[in-house]
């Protein structure tokens, strides 16, 4: 079963740490629409007939559209798709859309997964970050979430924000889970060049967390998450009874997936593409049936590569055997004596002819990811 990834860019303000593709214009959403519908259209063909198995809307703010918008769309992927009887269909909300009226009218919609961009239940770690809502309506919108019915909820959380103590962490993750959320994804922040956050940090006006405190966190993150019974099945994904994010797993699996919207990035097994990072090229280019996109072919060291990081993130691990299918003898002598070391030290581990990372492996995933990768 293939997903379909659908990029809301809307945004009524941008947080300072955000550099993924988004707009504060609200004025082009019923283009906007009109053109994701168009683009559905023109690509139906890219899964060559697969059926859907997830859809997510992500941003940007996908709660910034209004029901008549998703019924749209919706009308359009059921009439172009055959979508699974149980397919997962995600909306990423902002808390502060999530009124009364809005969650009642999602609840009539396809939806029955809500992921919610929480990052802190801490006032001021929200004012910090600039997020629009407070703790407050954080509270209100996963309450309304759950009395609508939404019980596969997630959200996310930052840690090692400037200033952010242990403690203040600590009652993060204990409202969480006191919240019975059933999915977590927790990111270390990130000073992404080009946003207002990377500004400040070259600045001078913020500091950064010291290193011993961001893998206390780190550590602190997976053992209050583990013992509250949360798996951690990805690096910064957790979940309590196997309520993975089944779409996001699917990029983790290399399963098929199209991606419609601004910026907006697909895969077919064989190629990426990725739509234009631009409102105006990307409404021009549907417009004329032309997307705008770009694409690379995937050589068998790029795809070699890909398996290897999108597996050893998870806590399924890479398949030495399918590694072999795939790939060949000569690359599968190559993976396991690049990873000889590794498991000498205990930081990955051969299980069953899986290879996994450890728990002391997951501290320092990135490097043991890059000794592995074929260059």
């Amino acid at each position: 079963m293939a997903g379909i990834y659908i990029h809301v860019p809307f945004c009524s303000k941008r947080c300072t740490y955000c550099d993924f593709f988004s707009s504060t214009n609200m004025q082009n959403k019923e283009t906007y629409v009109d053109s994701v519908v168009k683009e559905l259209e023109l690509r139906k063909e890219y899964l060559s007939g697969e059926g859907i198995g997830t859809i997510y809307f992500g941003g940007g703010t996908p709660s910034q559209l209004d029901i008549r918008a998703f019924e749209r769309i919706f009308e359009t992927i059921s009439r172009l798709y055959q979508i699974d009887d149980d397919a997962e269909i995600t909306l990423e909300a902002n808390p502060d859309d999530m009124t009364p009226g809005y969650v009642e009218g999602i609840a009539t919609l396809p939806f029955n997964r809500v992921s919610m961009g929480v990052q802190s239940f801490k006032d001021e770690d929200l004012h910090f970050l600039n997020r629009r809502h407070d703790s407050r309506q954080a509270f209100k919108a996963i309450a309304l979430c759950k009395e609508n019915g939404f019980t596969n909820l997630s959200i996310d959380l930052i840690y090692g924000l400037p200033g952010q103590s242990m403690e203040d962490w600590q009652f993060n993750l204990a409202e969480a889970i006191r919240l019975d959320i059933p999915h977590l994804s927790s990111y270390h922040l990130i000073y992404e060049e080009g946003t207002p956050l990377f500004r400040q940090l070259h600045a001078g006006k913020v500091k950064p967390v010291m290193e011993e405190l961001s893998v206390a966190m780190f550590t602190e993150l997976i053992d209050t998450l583990a013992d509250a019974g949360y798996e951690q099945y990805e690096i910064s994904n957790f979940a309590k009874n196997k309520l993975y994010s089944r779409h996001n797993s699917s990029y983790w699996k290399g399963i098929k997936y199209l991606g419609v919207g601004p910026s907006a990035h697909s895969f077919d097994g064989k190629t990426r593409q990725w739509n234009v990072s631009s409102m105006t090229k990307y409404f021009k280019g549907i417009a004329a049936g032309l997307p705008d996109v770009e694409m690379e072919e995937l050589d068998t060291k790029t795809s070699y590569n890909d398996f290897i990081i999108t597996g050893l993130r998870t806590m399924w691990g890479v398949d030495l055997h399918e590694l072999q299918k795939l790939y060949g003898e000569e690359l599968l002598t190559y993976c396991m004596k690049q990873a000889a070391p590794h498991l000498k030290n205990g930081l990955l581990v051969n299980a069953d002819s899986v290879l996994k990372l450890t728990r002391q492996g997951i501290f320092i995933s990135d490097g043991i990811m890059s000794d592995l990768l074929y260059v």
